[in-house]
């Protein structure tokens, strides 16, 4: 899942991120509402989060535009404002939910799961099938034969990645980009040492193994029986 937030208060924007990356989201962040308008334009995002008072372009312009622009992405609004003059603009003007400032986390985490539930039947499917493993995007919950397997959130963002491209081979590099959000040549183990802990859930005790190395370029994830 990949997140847009648009918010130019540093301390606000490294809390939002820092939290829905550590339940597995990926997050794009812009301080500024032109940032934020591009993004929202040129990338695919999950929902989006955006503070109302942004310098260069103000969020319910910013959220006009996207409309405009039809890009339907389920959009949250933050704001110290919470007047109820002040949520009707904000949801009459195209966005799906108003939450003021300050907020819990759990409350802001929950109500972006709750966008992305509801959205998802016309967006894409809640569900991804490989072989005999099944994830379910919104729940996270992870069976393989009948089995239910508990992933850490990372974990099940890079499951869900290997899934998403299941049969192509993904390099190191595309990994460390998608499901860290990363963008260097990753000269470290960390990948190799994910792709060891998530192969130790999904494929030890089955007779299939799904989760292939590809020397020298990446990984697959495939069934070779098939």
């Amino acid at each position: 899942m990949r997140i847009l937030l648009v918010e130019d208060d540093g301390k606000i924007a490294s809390f939002i991120v820092k939290g829905f990356k550590a339940e597995g989201f990926a997050v794009d962040h812009a301080a500024d509402g032109e940032d934020g308008l591009h993004l929202a334009l040129t990338e695919p995002y999950d929902a989006a989060i955006i503070d109302l008072m942004l310098p260069k372009l103000d969020g319910l312009s910013l959220i006009e535009q996207m409309r405009r622009e039809k890009i339907k992405t389920p959009v949250i609004i933050l704001s110290a404002r919470g007047s109820v003059d002040d949520r009707v603009r904000g949801l009459h003007t195209g966005g799906d939910d108003y939450l003021t400032k300050p907020f819990a986390f759990s409350e802001l985490l929950a109500r972006v799961q709750a966008l992305i539930r509801r959205s998802s039947d016309v967006t894409e499917p809640t569900k991804l099938m490989v072989a005999d493993v099944t994830i379910n995007l919104i729940t996270r919950e992870v069976v393989r034969a009948g089995k239910t397997i508990e992933l850490q959130p990372l974990e099940f963002s890079l499951l869900e990645y290997l899934m998403r491209n299941a049969g192509r081979v993904v390099s190191k590099t595309m990994i460390m980009e998608h499901v860290w959000d990363y963008y260097f040549d990753p000269q470290t183990n960390v990948v190799e040492s994910r792709i060891y802990k998530l192969r130790e859930k999904i494929d030890k005790g089955f007779s299939t193994k799904l989760i292939h190395t590809v020397r020298g370029v990446g990984y697959v994830l495939k069934n070779k029986s098939a």
